[in-house]
C-alpha cells in the first residue's frame, strides 16, 4: 500500500518555483465503463416547496442586481484577502466579495472546520467526526451539531464548512477518514444529517463535503504540472455507497455542498456536469449552492456550465498560482457573460442559489458579523494579509462562544470510547491499584497544545488529525492529569521506548498509550503525506514494541489507542498480559476525564467501532491500496464495487480481529421480544415522482447586460491581488461588443444544451430525490435488557447504555449481487440501564433501505417485493442474534447470525 513520494515532492517544488503554467494533459487512460456523461443545462433551483419562500425573496433581490453584483457573490476575494466592514476586518477562511450593501446583502464568511471554528480562540475543540460516529447515538450527534452551530454563529461565520461524509473511508489508510463518521453509508448519512440539522437550527449554513471520491490524499489536487487522480466509480456504487449520505444530507435541508478536489470518472468533480447537474441538482433536487474546495477550480466557463455556483477562495492552484490576482471567475466570469459564453440565466441561477440559501437560514435577520481572524491571534493586524501592502486595523474581538459546550464535547468523547477486549474483567480498575503509565500520548504536547500549525505533528496526546479539519484547543484535559487526580498511585513514564522500571507487584497495572495519525495532504508528518502512506496501519512511534515490552514486565496491561482509524493489533492483542484494550478515537479537548471515568468504572463504555479492524492489511482487496502515477493523472478504480470494509470481509469469509460495530460493555445485554410491522406495501418501483414545477428563476431577465454594469466604480482604488468582479471600461465594452454581435461562439462541450429539461430523472425529486424512497416500509421494535446479576457483587452489575444495530439481508432469490448484510439503522438507549432493567428501541427501514440501484432503469428497485428479507438485530455486524422476517412478520431471538 505504499506510495512513491519522490516525484510528488519534485512536482510540488516546480509548482512552488513558477508563477504561470498550463495544466498538463498527460494522464493514464480512464478504464472502459467509467464515464462522466454530459448533463446540461444546470437545472434551475427554486422548485422545492420547502425552499419556495426563500427563492421568492431571492429572485426579487437578484432582479435588482447589476451584472458585477451577481458575479461578486459567486466567488471569494482571494487567498488571504478580506474586506473591511467599519473597523472590523472580516478574516475568515474565505469571504465572498462585498456582498450587495445597497440591497442589504452582506459579505459572507465561510469558515472551517468540521470539529470547531478553525484557527481562532475562545472556542470548543469537539471530538472528531470518527469519534462522533463511534457513539452510535443520534441525539448526541444532533446536540454536537447544535453546539457547533452556536459557536460558528457566535463568531459571525455564515458557513460551517462541514460536516464531512466524503471520504466514506473506503481506503483504511485514507488521510481524512477521521473527519467523517465511519466506513458505512448509513452511519455517515445519519450522523451527517443530524449534524446538519443541529448546525442549521442555529441559522448557520452547513456545507456537506466532499462530493465525491476523495478517498485518498495523495495526488488529490490539480496543479499546473499534474492532474488530480480520477476516482472511477460505477453507477451502482455511486448510488448505494458514496452518494447515499449526500442524499440524506440534501433531504435534511443542507444549504451548501463542497465538491471534492479529485476527478470522478475522468472529469474534475467541480466541473463534472453529470455529477453536479445530473446527480446532485436534478436527481437529488438540491436547492442550495455547490462550491469548490479551496483553490481547486480549473476552468471558468466550463465549470459554470457544469453547475458550479461558488469558487473558493476565488483564486486557484488548479491552473495557475494563487496570490497573483488571477481568477477563473470574478472579472473573467463578468467578461464571459458579456461576451455571451456563459448564459445570463446560468449566472441568475448561481446568484439566486446563494441568496436563497442566505434567506433559507434566516441570515437576513440579525445575523452577527465576523468578530475574529483566521490569520492572526493579535487584536490588530493587516486587513488584507495577502496583499503586498495593507492597512492595519482591528481583526480580533476575542468573543467567547464556548458556553457550556464542554459538557456535550465530553459526552461525545466518552460515549465513543470502544472497549474491544476485557479479559478477566480487569476493567474497571480500582483507584487504589498501583498504576504505571507509558507513552507520550497520555500527556498534552509539552511544547504547547497548539504548537503545531493545524495539528501537523503527532506529539503528545492525539486528540484530532491534522489539516483544515482541525481546530485550536482552548485547553486540553489530558489523561495523565486526570489519572493523577483520581488514582492513589500513578507513575508516569513520558516516553515511547520502554524504560527500566522496578519489578511490579501482582496487582500493578500498566496503562499503555499508543497512537496513529493522519490528515490533509497540505502537510507531511513523519513522512506520511496526509494518508498513512509511510506508517500504514501500525501504531506510530514504535507503539507495538511499547505494548510488547510492557506485557513482558506486567501481568495486567491496558492499552489505550488514540487513532484516526483501524490499526493492526496482531503483534500484541493475544498476549496473556494484555487484558484490556480501549479505542478512544480522537477525543478533542475533553480527553482526560472522559477516559478515566471509564477506566475506574464511573461510567460503562458504550462506543462501537465505526470501521472493522482486520488481522492484516492484506485482508482487504488490492483496489483499496493507495495509488500513484506521478506527473500523470492517476486512475483510482473502484473495482471492488460495493465491497468495502465489513461488506468485503463478509463476502470473502474473512474474520476480522474486531468487526464493524463491535463494542463491549461492563454490563451484559440481551435482545429479545422483537416485533416487525409492515407500514407500506412495497412495489418493485417507487410511485412516479411528481412533475417538476416551474422555477421562479425563469422570470429573471436573460437579456445581455449593459457593459456599464461591469465598469469599475468612478474613483475606485484597487488593491493588488484582491479579486474583483469589475472590468475596465475598455475590457467591458470589448466583451459586450462580442456578445451583442453574436458572431463568435464559445466551443461548448459535447452534449451541451441551454434548454431546461421539462422532466427530471425518474428517481429524482425535490430535496433528496423521489420522496417515496423515504417512505417507512417496516418498523422493528426490540427489547434490550441489562442481564447482569446484582447478586454476589457481580463485576457486571453496572448501569450502561446499549446499542441495537439493524442489518438487512436481501432475499436469496434477489437477481442482484448484494452484500451479506448491510447496516440500515441503529438506536441507543437514552439512559444507562441498571441491572435487570429493560428498554424498547425502535428501528426503521425505508423503501430505499430495501432497494438496489438498477443501472438499466436508472431507478431504485425493490428486487423482490414481499420477499424474504431478513432484518438482523444485534450489537455488532458479527453479533446478530435476533432476526425478523419481512414476508411472514415473525421474529426470532437466540439464532445463529449470518456471519
Amino acid at each position: 500500500m505504499r506510495c512513491p513520494s519522490g516525484l510528488r515532492d519534485l512536482s510540488l517544488w516546480f509548482l512552488a518555483s513558477t508563477t504561470t503554467a498550463s495544466v498538463l494533459r498527460a494522464r493514464d487512460p480512464v478504464p472502459n465503463g467509467y464515464v462522466a456523461a454530459p448533463y446540461y443545462p444546470t437545472p434551475y433551483g427554486g422548485w422545492a416547496d420547502d425552499w419556495s419562500e426563500s427563492y421568492k425573496k431571492a429572485v426579487d433581490l437578484v432582479s435588482q442586481m447589476t451584472l458585477a453584483e451577481k458575479v461578486n457573490i459567486t466567488a471569494g476575494t482571494g487567498l488571504f484577502m478580506v474586506n473591511i466592514r467599519k473597523t472590523l476586518s472580516r478574516h475568515c477562511i474565505a469571504n465572498t466579495l462585498t456582498g450587495v450593501p445597497r440591497l442589504g446583502l452582506p459579505q459572507l464568511c465561510l469558515q472551517d472546520g468540521p470539529l470547531g471554528v478553525r484557527t481562532t480562540d475562545n472556542i470548543t475543540a469537539f471530538p472528531a467526526g470518527i469519534t462522533t460516529g463511534a457513539t452510535f447515538n443520534k441525539d448526541l450527534m444532533y446536540q454536537r451539531g447544535v453546539a457547533l452551530g452556536e459557536e460558528f454563529r457566535g463568531k459571525g461565520a455564515n458557513f460551517y464548512l462541514g460536516p464531512c461524509v466524503g471520504p466514506l473511508g473506503r481506503k483504511p489508510r485514507g488521510g481524512r477518514n477521521w473527519e467523517g463518521f465511519g466506513v458505512d453509508p448509513v452511519l455517515q448519512a445519519v450522523a451527517g444529517a443530524e449534524t446538519i440539522k443541529g448546525v442549521q437550527d442555529q441559522g448557520v449554513i452547513a456545507t456537506l463535503k466532499h462530493l465525491i471520491g476523495n478517498e485518498q490524499e495523495l495526488y488529490r489536487m490539480y496543479n499546473p504540472f499534474q492532474q488530480a487522480y480520477s476516482a472511477n466509480i460505477d453507477d451502482r456504487a455511486i448510488h448505494e455507497l458514496y452518494l447515499w449520505p449526500f442524499a440524506e444530507g440534501v433531504r435534511a435541508g443542507v444549504g451548501s455542498i463542497m465538491a471534492s478536489y479529485n476527478a470522478v470518472n475522468g472529469s474534475a468533480a467541480n466541473q463534472n456536469s453529470y455529477l453536479i447537474n445530473g446527480l446532485l441538482k436534478d436527481e437529488l433536487g438540491f436547492q442550495g449552492l455547490i462550491m469548490t474546495d479551496w483553490l481547486s477550480q480549473i476552468s471558468g466557463v466550463g465549470s459554470a456550465l457544469a453547475g458550479l455556483d461558488m469558487s473558493m477562495p476565488g483564486d486557484t492552484v488548479g491552473n495557475n498560482i494563487p496570490l497573483d490576482g488571477y481568477s477563473n471567475w470574478m472579472y473573467e466570469l463578468t467578461r464571459s457573460v458579456l461576451n455571451g459564453s456563459v448564459p445570463v440565466d446560468r449566472l441568475n441561477d448561481m446568484a439566486t442559489r446563494v441568496v436563497a440559501t442566505w434567506y433559507q437560514l434566516g441570515q437576513d435577520k440579525d445575523y452577527p458579523p465576523p468578530n475574529f481572524s483566521s490569520n492572526t491571534a493579535d487584536a490588530e493586524g493587516p486587513l488584507y494579509p495577502g496583499a503586498l501592502f495593507s492597512p492595519y486595523g482591528v481583526v480580533n474581538q476575542y468573543v467567547n462562544v464556548q458556553a457550556n459546550h464542554k459538557v456535550i464535547a465530553k459526552q461525545v468523547a466518552q460515549e465513543a470510547i470502544t472497549l474491544l477486549k476485557n479479559d478477566g474483567n480487569l476493567l474497571p480498575l480500582s483507584t487504589s491499584a498501583p498504576l504505571s503509565v507509558f507513552g507520550t500520548g497520555a500527556q498534552a504536547d509539552s511544547q504547547g497544545v497548539n504548537s503545531c500549525t493545524d495539528k501537523s505533528c503527532n506529539r503528545g496526546l492525539l486528540g484530532m488529525g491534522w489539516g483544515s479539519g482541525s481546530a485550536n484547543y482552548p485547553y486540553l484535559d489530558d489523561p495523565i492529569s486526570s489519572l493523577k487526580r483520581k488514582a492513589a498511585t500513578v507513575t508516569y513514564y513520558n516516553t515511547d521506548s520502554f524504560p527500566t522500571v522496578p519489578t511490579p507487584g501482582a496487582d500493578d497495572v500498566a496503562i499503555v498509550f499508543i497512537t496513529s495519525d493522519a490528515g490533509e495532504n497540505t502537510y507531511t508528518v513523519e513522512n506520511n503525506h496526509g494518508d498513512r502512506d509511510a506508517d500504514g496501519l501500525k501504531a506510530w512511534h514504535n507503539g507495538d514494541a511499547l505494548v510488547q515490552k510492557a506485557a513482558e514486565k506486567y501481568s495486567n496491561v491496558v492499552v489505550v489507542v488514540h487513532t484516526v482509524g483501524p490499526i493492526i493489533m496482531e503483534p500484541w492483542i493475544n498476549l496473556t498480559s494484555v487484558k484490556a484494550v480501549l479505542v478512544a478515537h480522537l477525543p478533542g479537548q475533553e480527553a482526560g476525564d472522559s477516559l478515566t471515568e471509564i477506566l475506574f468504572g464511573e461510567v460503562s463504555p458504550s462506543g462501537h467501532l465505526p470501521y472493522s479492524i482486520p488481522v492484516s492489511e492484506d485482508d482487504y482487496p488490492d483496489s483499496l491500496d493507495l495509488v500513484a502515477t506521478p506527473l500523470s493523472q492517476t486512475q483510482d478504480t473502484y473495482s471492488e464495487g460495493l465491497y468495502i470494509d465489513y461488506r468485503y470481509l463478509n463476502k470473502q469469509g474473512i474474520k476480522p480481529r474486531f468487526a464493524f460495530g463491535h463494542g463491549l460493555s461492563y454490563a451484559q445485554f440481551s435482545f429479545s421480544n422483537a416485533t416487525i410491522t409492515r407500514v407500506t406495501q412495497l412495489s418493485e418501483l417507487p410511485p412516479a415522482r411528481p412533475s417538476k414545477p416551474a422555477s421562479p428563476i425563469a422570470s429573471l431577465s436573460t437579456a445581455l447586460p449593459a457593459a456599464a454594469e461591469a465598469y469599475y466604480p468612478d474613483g475606485f482604488n484597487a488593491i493588488w491581488r484582491y479579486l474583483y468582479s469589475w472590468l475596465s471600461k475598455s475590457e467591458a465594452d470589448a466583451a459586450h461588443a462580442i456578445g451583442a454581435a453574436g458572431e463568435k461562439t464559445y466551443p461548448y462541450p459535447a452534449g451541451y444544451s441551454a434548454t431546461q429539461r421539462a422532466e427530471g430523472p425518474p428517481a429524482g425529486g425535490p430535496s433528496g430525490g423521489n420522496a417515496a424512497l423515504w417512505d417507512t416500509a417496516y418498523t422493528v421494535q426490540v427489547t434490550v435488557t441489562n442481564t447482569a446479576s446484582t447478586n454476589n457483587n457481580s463485576s457486571n452489575a453496572v448501569a450502561a447504555k446499549a446499542v441495537a444495530q439493524a442489518y438487512v439481508q436481501f432475499p436469496p432469490d434477489t437477481p442482484f449481487d448484494t452484500p451479506v448484510v448491510q447496516l440500515r439503522d441503529f438506536a441507543k438507549t437514552p439512559e444507562a440501564l441498571a441491572p435487570g432493567r429493560s428498554a424498547t428501541l425502535l428501528l426503521t427501514l425505508t423503501r430505499r433501505d430495501l432497494s438496489v440501484w438498477d443501472t438499466g432503469r436508472q431507478n431504485w428497485v425493490v428486487p423482490v417485493p414481499g420477499g424474504a428479507y431478513r432484518v438482523w438485530i444485534g450489537a455488532a455486524s458479527d453479533d446478530l442474534g435476533v432476526v425478523c422476517y419481512a414476508d411472514t412478520l415473525v421474529c426470532e431471538d437466540g439464532v445463529e447470525g449470518p456471519v
